[in-house]
């Protein structure tokens, strides 16, 4: 039996996706699944190391470890027309914004990437994903970058939202925002990277199958959310584009980080590179 680590955030999403292999519905042949959980940023960090066989990472990290790492065509977390949003506590103009310290969840994550093509002057200070909304209500910050599931509660906290970077990305390219991605580690092989490939997909398939009983088991991870909401969410980053990018959605991932390199934020010209099955 060959241990393949699959480190990924502990969120609803994540938590879906992985449902069958975490849970040993489906038969995984020689492979023994070991699940890691830990934040995107920390995952971001560990990747550039190598540490585990698979991982979630931001797509704005890959070119960092791409020696090391090929994108998975499976797992991918699209913003289609939404994603990533600057929130305040008022309506605040784009030259509002210029002015202002914007709390965001760390300088590898791609919500930053989007956030710095949007306002290349913005400047920022690096908080955790999850204590951004509430250093926005204490007024720590005027406006803050948030992720993940405070996408769909920024309002219910009496936050606004300024601008959502995903629905500006597809204005401005015809695109998704391509937010996370897999990658698996190419020192294994390429037989054994596709059959790990394709154990993935049929977990996602999976999950997307027999939702109701996915979805149970991605609710532990929805913190406080409300059931329905965590189905919305799960939903909005869990479906199509998860089990395959498609070609326009490895047109999106070239597009953004071919223009992050043209604006210099990113340092060295993308090579993208994904496994096919």
């Amino acid at each position: 039996m060959q241990r393949i680590r699959i480190a990924h955030s502990p969120d609803s999403d994540d938590a879906f996706m992985f449902y069958a292999l975490a849970k040993e519905k489906i038969d995984t042949g020689g492979f023994v699944f070991e699940h890691i959980l830990k934040d995107i940023q920390t995952l971001n960090e560990e990747a550039l190391r190598g540490v585990y066989e698979v991982s979630a990472i931001s797509i704005h990290a890959y070119p960092k470890v791409a020696d090391k790492y090929m994108l998975l065509p499976t797992g991918s977390s699209m913003g289609d027309q939404y994603g990533p949003m600057i929130i305040a506590k008022q309506n605040l103009t784009k030259e509002d914004l210029k002015q202002k310290v914007i709390a965001v969840p760390g300088e590898m994550t791609t919500a930053f990437l989007a956030l710095k093509l949007y306002l290349p002057e913005a400047q920022y200070k690096v908080v955790p994903f999850d204590q951004i909304m509430p250093a926005v209500l204490e007024d720590q910050f005027e406006a803050g970058l948030i992720i993940h599931e405070g996408q769909l509660t920024y309002s219910e906290k009496g936050l606004v939202k300024i601008v959502d970077l995903g629905e500006w990305w597809y204005e401005d390219t015809g695109l998704p925002l391509p937010l996370g991605g897999n990658v698996i580690r190419k020192d294994l092989g390429l037989e054994t990277m596709k059959k790990v490939s394709r154990l993935i997909r049929q977990s996602i398939q999976y999950s997307l199958d027999h939702r109701e009983e996915a979805l149970e088991y991605a609710l532990q991870f929805a913190g406080d959310m409300a059931p329905d909401l965590a189905d919305r969410f799960v939903g909005m980053y869990v479906n199509h584009w998860t089990l395959d990018y498609g070609d326009i959605g490895r047109k999106a991932v070239r597009t953004l980080l071919q223009r992050g390199f043209e604006a210099g934020i990113i340092k060295n010209r993308p090579q993208v590179e994904f496994l096919e099955d």
